[in-house]
């Protein structure tokens, strides 16, 4: 009994160490260097590292799926990641590592919608069907951008199998694209996004547009996409090209304090003009947005903040 008393107390004591390891101190995951997570999660760990007592680190990662797993592992404390992604990882989809649920992470707000964006420079690619048989990058392992090709691609009767696939993050689907290696690369992210516009400084780009027919049918069995247009002089573009977009959500670990995810909660939305300032995304911010995902459950310390505002969040 002793013994097995002993065992309790140093397991609590480790879970205690654990958790005291990062309080007041977070690692926020975001994604590639030329994606928008970065940039802008950069940016918001800044604004909340300055006004508060909560130091917060933006780093690189793979994407959604990869930042869902460092939560998971304890690798990071909060993380972006999609709106898609994060259901699937909750509900344990078989989209998701082939069934595997994972539930232990809270909602902290939704920021803005990123489109699935289908980018090429052969002016011959003009409809999803037109990758059939072409190189074609769906994402780097681990991100959220893999799942949407596989939707995009199911919709329209095909699979990841119709395409010679590579996994490439943005910055080296834009190189490869630039080089001929590719022909089409999926990239889902806030447009402009940077990979996007900085391969359009070298090359004419093209946006592949999905159908009306399609996305329907994508719609019907994957609700967390919307309908999106993305204007034609975002990237100098002849026209609009129309997509599916998902939200680009903020998680966080179940176990971080209330204290620090209301930190980050009411400094993001307290100061949305500088933050504004720095990063364009910042103009998208929006509180009734912030509080509408309804897949995941939200942490207390965001519920705390938008209680305040008078906004009603569902939470664990």
């Amino acid at each position: 009994m002793k013994k097995l008393l002993t065992v309790s107390l140093t397991a609590a004591m480790a879970v205690t160490m654990s958790a005291a390891a990062f309080a007041g101190e977070l690692t926020f995951t975001t994604g590639g260097e030329q994606g928008t997570y970065y940039a802008f999660g950069n940016v918001l760990a800044g604004e909340v590292t300055s006004a508060t007592d909560t130091a917060v680190t933006a780093i690189t990662s793979g994407g959604s799926a990869a930042n869902i797993d460092a939560l998971d592992m304890g690798d990071a404390q909060i993380a972006f990641a999609q709106s898609d992604v994060m259901a699937y990882a909750y509900e344990g989809s078989e989209r998701f590592e082939d069934g595997i649920l994972v539930d232990n992470f809270s909602t902290v707000a939704s920021l803005y919608m990123e489109q699935v964006q289908i980018v090429t420079v052969d002016p011959e690619i003009k409809t999803v069907e037109d990758l059939k048989g072409k190189n074609v990058s769906v994402g780097a392992a681990g991100s959220g951008v893999f799942f949407n090709a596989v939707d995009i691609l199911g919709a329209y009767g095909m699979t990841v199998e119709d395409v010679n696939a590579t996994y490439e993050s943005f910055g080296d689907s834009a190189d490869s694209l630039q080089d001929g290696k590719i022909d089409a690369a999926f990239i889902t992210a806030g447009a402009p996004t940077t990979a996007v516009t900085s391969l359009g400084t070298a090359k004419e780009i093209y946006l592949v547009s999905l159908d009306d027919e399609h996305i329907d049918t994508l719609l019907a069995e994957c609700p967390y996409y919307t309908k999106n247009v993305i204007p034609a002089d975002t990237y100098g573009l002849a026209e609009d090209a129309v997509t599916v977009a998902v939200g680009a959500v903020v998680i966080a670990s179940d176990d971080v304090s209330e204290e620090d995810v209301y930190n980050f909660v009411s400094t993001v939305y307290e100061n949305v003009d500088s933050i504004t300032t720095a990063h364009a995304k910042g103009a998208e911010l929006d509180l009734e947005f912030a509080a509408s995902v309804t897949s995941v459950p939200y942490h207390a310390g965001a519920a705390k903040y938008f209680e305040e505002k008078g906004i009603t969040v569902p939470t664990k």
